[in-house]
């Protein structure tokens, strides 16, 4: 089976940035957010206090203002034409998807791609709120052996080192720049 991470490697940008940004043209009161989130992102990514999945969770409170359905339906239907070229061409049936983006966006465009493995983060769409860790790094693998005991990843695909942790366990790694795939280089270890 081959394992691709979603953002930036079969999709043409950051999804969960923008259906951010497509609920915020949509829904006016999300701005009565602004505060929260800025707060979040400060006491995050300047003072490198918190979790991830915690920022997460605080910029998730957007969801309260959405109608969340028909928001995600909506998104996907403008923006499934960002779904790379490269994936569309080389496709199988049992390709999965692991992803930090929530698997209530994600879930639409993958049933209509015919993917039926997705492993994301767990975030209830109503309220923001995880279920668990957010989906990246370690736990990305964690979550493909939960799901796969004794899976085997012939081929991994990811945007980001920070995926290192699931081309360690591939066959074969390959780091997507826009529409173009190059080898993984690993750190040589001592």
């Amino acid at each position: 089976m081959n394992v691709y991470d979603f953002d930036k490697t079969i999709y043409d940008g950051d999804s969960t940035a923008d259906f951010y940004l497509f609920s915020l043209k949509r829904h006016k009161g999300i701005f009565c957010l602004a505060p929260s989130l800025l707060g979040a992102f400060l006491r995050f990514y300047v003072f490198k206090k918190g979790s991830k999945t915690d920022f997460k969770q605080i910029m998730y409170r957007f969801l309260t203002r959405c109608d969340i359905d028909q928001d995600v339906a909506d998104f996907w239907a403008l923006h499934r034409a960002k779904i790379k070229k490269f994936y569309l061409n080389q496709q199988k049936d049992d390709d999965v998807i692991i992803s930090a983006s929530p698997e209530f966006l994600l879930e639409p465009i993958c049933q209509s791609l015919g993917i039926r493995f997705l492993m994301a983060s767990r975030v209830d769409k109503n309220t923001g709120v995880y279920d668990g860790e957010n989906c990246h790094g370690k736990e990305k693998v964690r979550r493909f052996y939960e799901i796969f005991p004794n899976g085997k990843i012939g081929e991994f695909y990811s945007d980001s080192y920070s995926d290192t942790p699931l081309a360690e366990i591939a066959e074969k790694a390959f780091i997507v720049k826009g529409e173009t795939l190059e080898d993984w280089k690993f750190e040589k270890r001592n």
